[in-house]
């Protein structure tokens, strides 16, 4: 059997100096020194790691990061240190909490036709950014494609998000998730939520298909996981992930009621009680051709339009004529209102939190 070894290299400029370094500061093995006489090359192990510490190397320093469940108690609590070689080494959390950037609010409109670039991002698919602010790093939301169906490269993995939904705009895609039962078929106008750190895996797309991806903080953690394989064991869909439930929701299964804004109806996910709160994620239509100004509490109001048109008009604002693809947010206290909107107009919202209060007039 083939057996391979990976270490990497990083020059030194004291070896005997960093025999100690690594043996007695990092905690690590030394594997392998070389010439006996005087040595030049050391192999050291550890941590998940393999080092090889070369007095011949002329490259620059080199950097190591050392992440540990107890920061504290790893060499005597030092947040970094340099060997005296030159390599510095860094000591952080193996799991840092997650930061939920305080949002910077504004008023955003990004229309399909604008041309916004579309970008080749994970697994070979699709992303256009439709909040290109961010909101001060608190949100991102993007519109994702796959050109080609088929088979989609994907390894099981999972987010450190606050918050992450994916509705399933055109064509479909067939997902499965961490305690959830078997692979099942996500259908245009259908979503879910991925609470924090469930696994999960995209295995199948038909051509065309495109979602909407939300996720809360903007820039989040992406990890692989080579362990777990899907479907796991018996379905447990009731279980909490760091307080969220799975939410698979169905168009087909829902009920429309009257919506927080007079003229409009809304089918609701049920995604607020599934999160307590954390998120409310609402397809809306029109029930009426009046719709009145009205200004909302909430911290971020996200809107989509899958279809119809629509005006945007924003107090102190030139309007906006929307289209399908056509994304915008309103930040809170600010007064707007739908005007011209066609029969078939269905707009997806998506709030944070999920309940909040509503100003009409």
């Amino acid at each position: 059997m083939t057996m391979i070894h990976a270490e990497l290299c990083l020059p030194t400029t004291d070896l005997r100096g960093d025999i100690a370094f690594f043996t007695k500061s990092l905690g690590m093995q030394m594997d392998m020194i070389y010439p006996a006489d005087d040595p030049s090359v050391a192999v050291f192990s550890g941590h998940g790691v393999a080092v090889r510490l070369d007095a011949g190397l002329t490259a620059s320093a080199g950097r190591m990061m050392i992440r540990t469940d107890d920061v504290a108690g790893f060499a005597a609590g030092e947040a970094q240190l340099t060997s005296p070689g030159g390599t510095v080494v860094e000591i952080t959390e193996l799991h840092p909490p997650l930061v939920l950037p305080q949002t910077v609010h504004s008023f955003v409109v990004r229309r399909l036709a604008d041309q916004a670039p579309w970008v080749i991002g994970r697994a070979g698919m699709h992303y256009r950014d439709l909040i290109p602010d961010r909101l001060g790093g608190s949100i991102i939301a993007s519109h994702i494609r796959i050109p080609d169906g088929g088979p989609v490269p994907d390894m099981v993995h999972y987010h450190r998000v606050g918050f992450q939904l994916i509705f399933c705009y055109r064509g479909w895609v067939d997902l499965v998730y961490e305690d959830q039962g078997e692979p099942f078929r996500l259908h245009a106008g259908n979503c879910v939520i991925q609470p924090p750190e469930i696994r999960h895996r995209v295995l199948f797309a038909s051509d065309n298909i495109e979602v909407i991806e939300i996720g809360v903080p903007a820039e989040h953690v992406t990890s692989i996981d080579h362990e777990m394989e899907l479907p796991n064991g018996p379905a447990n869909p009731t279980r909490m992930f760091q307080g969220q439930r799975f939410v698979h929701h169905k168009a087909e299964d829902a009920t429309w009621a009257p919506f927080r804004v007079p003229g409009l109806q809304s089918r609701d996910t049920e995604i607020a009680d599934h999160t307590q709160g954390v998120a409310g994620v609402h397809v809306v239509r029109l029930a009426t051709g009046d719709v009145p100004w009205s200004q909302h509490a909430s911290d971020i109001l996200f809107t989509f339009v899958m279809e119809g048109r629509v005006t945007l008009e924003g107090e102190g604002r030139d309007p906006y004529m929307l289209e399908p693809g056509d994304a915008f947010v309103v930040p809170p206290g600010m007064r707007t209102r739908l005007v011209g909107a066609t029969d078939d107009l269905e707009l997806l919202e998506v709030s944070l939190p999920g309940v909040f209060s509503t100003t009409v007039g």
